[in-house]
């Protein structure tokens, strides 16, 4: 093999799972029992993953008085019209065996009173079928029951780009504090998480920075659906707050906590049938026009009137005390903010993209699930049936040669992720409209620089080790997680502060073409100077990197099938 990379370790393996969370782990767990050599490559360490964080819980049909009818119904209502109906239902019916499947890994549900799991209910659910465990902690203890399975992870390594040849997927070349690898395989996982990175405050971790749109668009698949970015309607407020922001769960208004002005009069009445427990979208956009009108920058959540808020929801009340706010006995200030990238890497629901070998699963991928706005609770169901799915996909690729002849130099064009967050932030938040869409691409753009990602550690390549395989293992593994200003030991040298700077400039730049694009309001994506959909728009927006470097535009027809009245 040539190369121009300072090849410091190589290593064979069947699948390359890029992301350490609920879908990544799901696919390695289903993938090696079915005898794949699996490597999972994580930036962070073993809880340096969206599904640590969140609070919510896992939306699955309850065995009483819901159906998946029903379930199906609530989620596509709340995706206005994009929603690809055939992949909601055959995912929603999946949820309860892979829910059966995480509780045989030992996950821990809450219980009620009768000694069966208790749900509740949040915005945009019909019925009471959201389950969680610790309360408010249900990521945090499905992410500790997948690393307890002590899957093959590679902690602190990430990569750079997946190569691919006519066969499709050929390897990835990655980079770790042993210097730059190469893994061959015929199969790639992207299970990459969000792109909230691109904004100023988010609830998505540092690590979240678009590297698997990025990644993608660089091996020649599409992406679509990007301008539905879903913001968090309540986000802890704290006075200049930035980086990841603690989100106050929608559970708590499932239990009957309510939005108020600073004037104590309700943020939702008369606003939507469902009230506080609008999809997310609404309520989004009612707390940003209320501010507006106001002139104020955040609203309150009124939870006092809960009884044991504190046991309910442990995680949240601890956040709020750090912040000197007591949620018993005061009102708690909250704005939205990033959370949820509903688009993604177009798949099937297997996984599949259009590029032979390469897959992705969770929030990196457009399986159809979301359309314009996600249900609540969908995220980690997606992560656990479309990751097993994936996991299994992948057997397809078995026997096919994943050699690599050569492996050249690159350049990629990257900004500095503070324009490109101010940019964003300022122009391309709950409420946009054309001229500043147009006006953030210029701003990017103008910042655009071009390099190598490989020039920044040239040091690196003299330190190696046999096999990036001798530093594997489950969740044991030296602190590869990073603070919550982005920097941390080793791991975060100057190459990977340009992969992702240039992941969170190609993802910004995709996501303001198709939102320019995207002349109507419609889900999560709200232009002022369109305040409604509209028919000719009920498609996908589907974005290609062209061979010079270009975005390219498509549409992908949304199927409309028939939904059940529940």
């Amino acid at each position: 093999m040539t190369a121009t990379v300072p090849v410091s370790w190589e290593a064979e393996v069947d699948l390359v799972i890029i992301g350490g969370g609920v879908a990544g782990l799901t696919a390695a767990r289903t993938a090696s029992l079915r005898g794949l050599r699996v490597l999972i490559l994580s930036k962070g360490g073993p809880t340096d993953t969206s599904t640590q964080y969140a609070q919510g819980g896992i939306a699955v049909v309850a065995p009483q008085g819901d159906s998946v009818d029903s379930h199906v119904y609530d989620t596509v209502e709340a995706g206005a019209g994009l929603c690809e109906v055939d992949a909601v239902r055959s995912i929603v019916a999946g949820g309860q065996a892979a829910v059966a499947a995480l509780t045989d890994l030992g996950a821990v549900f809450d219980l009620g009173r009768d000694g069966q799991i208790s749900r509740t209910r949040e915005g945009g659910h019909s019925t009471r079928r959201i389950i969680h465990a610790g309360g408010d902690a249900t990521g945090a203890e499905v992410q500790r029951a997948l690393n307890a399975a002590g899957l093959p992870v590679l902690f602190g390594a990430a990569a750079l780009r997946v190569v691919t040849g006519p066969d499709g997927v050929r390897g990835v070349v990655a980079v770790s504090d042993n210097g730059f690898g190469v893994v061959r395989t015929p199969a790639v996982l992207l299970a990459t998480g969000g792109l909230g990175q691109l904004y100023a405050s988010s609830t998505n971790p540092p690590g979240a920075t678009g590297d698997g749109v990025a990644l993608a668009l660089w091996a020649g698949a599409a992406v679509a659906d990007l301008e539905f970015v879903q913001f968090h309607p309540t986000v802890l407020y704290t006075p200049g707050g930035v980086g990841r922001r603690p989100l106050i769960s929608e559970a708590v208004r499932g239990e009957g906590a309510i939005l108020v002005d600073a004037e104590g009069n309700s943020v939702m009445a008369g606003v939507h049938p469902r009230g506080d427990l609008a999809p997310r979208d609404v309520v989004s956009r009612a707390i940003a026009e209320r501010m507006r009108a106001m002139g104020t920058d955040h609203v309150f959540l009124d939870a006092r009137r809960i009884d044991g808020f504190a046991q309910r929801f442990p995680t949240i009340t601890a956040s709020c005390l750090s912040a000197g706010i007591d949620p018993v006995a005061q009102l708690i200030p909250v704005a939205p903010g990033a959370h949820y990238q509903c688009g993604g890497v177009l798949t099937d629901t297997h996984g599949r993209t259009g590029v032979p070998g390469l897959y992705a699963a969770g929030e990196v991928a457009r399986t159809g699930l979301h359309g314009a706005n996600r249900l609540a609770s969908n995220s980690l169901l997606e992560g656990l049936v479309v990751g097993e799915r994936a996991g299994v996909a992948a057997a397809e690729r078995l026997g096919v040669r994943s050699r690599i002849e050569e492996i050249p130099s690159w350049t990629v064009e990257f900004a500095d992720r503070a324009v490109v967050q101010q940019a964003m932030t300022e122009y391309a938040s709950v409420v946009r409209d054309g001229a500043g869409l147009g006006g953030a691409l210029a701003r990017i753009e103008a910042a655009r620089s071009v390099a190598s990602p490989l020039d920044t550690v040239a040091g690196a390549a003299a330190r190696s080790v046999a096999s990036p395989l001798d530093a594997v293992s489950g969740a044991a593994q030296a602190d590869h997680s990073r603070d919550e200003t982005g920097s941390g030991p080793g791991l975060f040298s100057a190459t990977l502060r340009r992969i992702e700077d240039a992941a969170l400039t190609l993802t910004a730049r995709a996501l303001l073409v198709a939102a320019a694009d995207r002349a109507e309001s419609r889900g999560c994506h709200t232009r002022s100077e369109y305040p409604g959909p509209t028919e000719d728009r009920r498609h996908s927006t589907a974005v290609r990197l062209g061979a010079d470097g270009a975005l390219e535009l498509s549409t992908v027809d949304v199927v409309a099938v028939p939904v059940c009245v529940r």
